[in-house]
Formats: C-alpha cells, structure tokens, sequence
C-alpha cells in the first residue's frame, strides 16, 4: 500500500506540473487573478460532486473540527498565484524544483518539531543530504536555464505573449 501511496503522490505532483504550465500560459492572457479562480472554481465543483457522490459519513463536520484546522484552505489561493506568476516568469521546471524545495524544507520542519498535531520524525542525516541535493539540483536547473529563460521572456515582451 506505501509503494501505491507513493506512486500517486508523484502522479499527483507530475499534475501540478501540467497544471503550473497551463495555468501559466492562461495567467498571460487572461490575467494571474482570473486563472487562479477559474482554478478553484473547477475545482470547487469537482470536489462538491465527490463529496456528494463518494464521501463517506463522519462524526464531525467543518463546523465541528477545531477552527485552525480551516486554516489549511487560504494556502492554497497563495500557491495557484505564485505559480502563475513564477511560470511565466521562470520556467515550469524552476518554479516547480524551487516550490517541491520549499515543501521539502518546511515538511522536515513539521515532521521533527511535531508541528499541527503531526507525528514529530525527527531530523536525519539522510533527511537533511535529501534536502541540500534537492537545493543543489535547483541551483543547476536555474543556472542552466538563466540565459534561455531571458531570451524567452524578452521574445514574449516583443511579440505580446
């Protein structure tokens, strides 16, 4: 089941990719602010009939939960915004390294303090050489593509895309 859960985490980020590069592409012509609400509103009427179709009953409701929990919601308004506008900016592959790094970094930190209620893991060796190649890995990506990123933009500033 862990080999499954996996392999559909990296399905799931390899849509994020596809995802930051479409919306990208949609934030240049329509703007970051209509892109990222069309976004959310697929999104909110896909997951309403999932709801309705598939979620299974729970003793608690929204209204139930402790209300810092409803604070996960507003994280991801930030994120939709920030990869419209860095995807049009940098490239899919340095915003998508750069945000896998931050979700990487701010995890470990989750996982070994305990944070929101989480299990703590703590801080490894290994954990902490993943962390410092995955930051190597965004350094060579961004500096291997710093001169084609520019050319790019300045093509797309000149031609209005």
């Amino acid at each position: 089941m862990t080999i499954i859960m996996i392999l559909l985490a990296v399905i799931g980020g390899a849509m994020l990719s596809i995802q930051a590069a479409i919306n990208g592409q949609l934030g240049g012509k329509v703007g970051v602010f209509k892109s990222a609400f069309l976004t959310f509103s697929v999104g909110a009427l896909i997951t309403a009939l999932l709801i309705f179709f598939f979620e299974p009953k729970h003793a608690l409701t929204l209204m139930d939960v402790p209300k810092w929990q409803l604070v996960g919601a507003l994280f991801g308004v930030p994120y939709i915004v920030i990869m419209v506008l860095a995807v049009q900016r940098i490239g899919t592959a340095i915003a998508t390294v750069a945000v896998i790094f931050g979700q990487l970094t701010m995890s470990m930190l989750i996982d070994n303090f305990g944070w929101l209620g989480n299990a703590a893991i703590p801080f490894s060796t290994s954990r902490i050489a993943a962390v410092i190649c995955l930051g190597v890995a965004l350094f060579f990506i961004y500096s291997s593509s710093k001169p084609k990123t520019a050319a790019a933009n300045k093509t797309r500033l000149q031609t209005g895309q």
